[in-house]
C-alpha cells in the first residue's frame, strides 16, 4: 500500500506567546535546560536522488505533490527568522533540503546569512552539483559542506540513490569543494544493515589520509515511508570495532557540548572518523537543534509529528517582537526526547519526512 508522507497541519502559536519571554539578547532554554544553538533551514523539499531510506521512489514518484513555490519562505523571510535566532544564541546555521542546491539562487541566501555576526554557515548536499556551484558558494560566504555518500561500490550506490547517479559524480563534488576551501569536509554514510554495511571498510580506507571526516550514521526511523526496522540498524560500536581491527582507533573529546557525532581518530595519524548513534546511544539530553521547514514551520525534533507555524505571522505583518516571542514560546515549551523513548510503537508514528525537513 502506497503511503503519502504527511505535510502536517501546523500548530498555531498563541497570541499571548509574549508572556515569560526572556529579555532581548538573553539565551533561551527548553524544559530540560537545553539552549538553542543550532538552526537548520530547509530550503526545498525536492531532490534529484531517490534514496531508499529517505525518498523511496514508490512514494516520491512523478505524481508526488511537492510544495508549490508560493508556499516556500522567501530568502528575506528566512533571514528575518535567522536574525532572531542568532540574537537568542544560535551559533551555527545549516542549509538543508531535500537537496538544497536545487533551490534557485541559494548562493544569495548564503551571502545574506553569512553577514550575521558570529555564525558559522554550513550546507548539506549529495554533492553532484558542487562542481558547478562550489566556487560561488565559497564566494558567498559558505564555511563548509557536508556531503552524503552511502557507498563506494558504484552499482550499490546507484541502487541506493535510485536515480542512476554514479559514485564518481559525488567524488567530483567533494574534490570541487576541497579545491575552493569548503572544509573540513564531512562525508556522511547512512549504514543500513544488509544493504551497504559491506562498504564500511572500503569507505574508511578511501577517506584515510584525505583530510575529510567520514561519519557513519545509524539507520533512523525518520518519516513514515522508509520501512525502518530495528534489525536493519547496525550499532555504531560495531562500526568502530570493524574499522579498529584494520586501522586502530582512539577516542577524541567532543569539539563542544551537544556535538552529535562521537569522534575517533586513527592512532597512526591518518585522520578522523565519527559515528552518529541516535538509535543505540541517544543524545537527546544535549540536543540544541531547531529546524525551520521550507514553508516556515518550526520543528523542535527531527522525529516530530507537527510543526509550529511561523509563516502566518511573517505574512500577517507581525513585528520582530512578536516573532521573537513566538520563537521563545516554541523553544521554552520543548521537551522532546524521542530517541530516549523509541519503541516499535513510536517508530510506527507518522513523522515528518527527512526530505522535507533535512537531517
Amino acid at each position: 500500500m502506497k503511503v503519502i508522507p504527511i505535510h502536517d497541519a501546523p500548530v498555531a502559536i498563541p497570541t499571548d506567546a509574549r508572556a515569560n519571554v526572556p529579555a532581548a539578547g538573553e539565551a533561551l532554554f527548553d524544559r530540560r535546560g537545553r539552549s538553542v544553538r543550532d538552526l537548520r533551514i530547509s530550503v526545498t523539499d525536492r531532490c534529484n536522488f531517490r534514496c531508499i531510506y529517505c525518498m523511496p521512489r514508490e512514494v516520491f514518484d512523478d505524481n508526488y505533490a511537492f510544495l508549490p513555490r508560493r508556499e516556500l519562505l522567501s530568502f528575506e523571510e528566512i533571514l528575518r527568522v535567522a536574525k532572531l535566532f542568532v540574537a537568542r544564541g544560535v551559533k551555527k546555521i545549516r542549509i538543508t533540503g531535500g537537496e538544497p542546491l536545487l533551490r534557485k539562487n541559494v548562493e544569495r541566501l548564503i551571502e545574506m546569512l553569512a553577514r550575521l555576526d558570529g555564525v558559522e554557515v554550513t550546507l548539506t548536499t549529495n554533492g553532484v552539483l558542487l562542481p558547478k556551484l562550489a566556487r560561488s558558494l565559497k564566494d558567498a560566504g559558505l564555511h563548509r559542506v557536508t556531503v552524503s555518500l552511502d557507498a563506494l561500490d558504484d552499482a550499490l550506490f546507484r541502487r541506493m540513490n535510485d536515480a542512476d547517479y554514479p559514485v564518481g559524480k559525488v567524488l567530483e563534488g567533494i574534490a570541487a569543494a576541497q579545491a575552493v576551501g569548503l572544509g573540513p569536509i564531512k562525508v556522511n554514510m547512512v549504514v543500513k544493515r544488509g544493504t551497504n554495511d559491506g562498504d564500511i571498510e572500503p569507505m574508511a580506507a578511501h577517506f584515510r589520509h584525505s583530510g575529510h571526516i567520514l561519519r557513519f550514521i545509524e539507520f533512523m526511523d525518520v518519516g513514515a515511508s522508509n520501512g525502518w526496522k530495528m534489525d536493519e540498524v547496525l550499532p555504531s560500536q560495531d562500526v568502530i570495532a570493524r574499522i579498529d581491527r584494520l586501522s586502530p582507533l582512539e577516542p577524541v573529546d567532543p569539539n563542544y557540548t551537544g556535538e552529535v557525532a562521537e569522534r575517533w581518530r586513527y592512532k597512526d595519524g591518518a585522520g578522523e572518523i565519527g559515528v552518529i548513534s541516535s538509535v543505540t546511544q541517544a543524545f537527546c539530553s544535549t540536543c540544541t537543534r531547531i529546524r525551520l521547514s521550507t514553508e516556515g514551520k518550526l520543528y523542535t525534533c527531527l522525529f516530530a509529528q507537527t510543526g509550529h507555524d511561523l509563516r502566518s505571522l511573517l505574512r500577517a505583518g507581525a513585528d520582530d517582537t512578536a516573532l521573537d516571542a513566538a520563537i521563545a514560546h516554541v523553544w521554552q515549551g520543548r521537551e522532546d526526547r524521542y530517541s530516549e523513548i523509541r519503541t516499535a510503537e513510536t517508530a510506527a508514528l507518522r513523522k515528518i519526512e527527512m526530505s522535507y525537513i533535512g537531517g
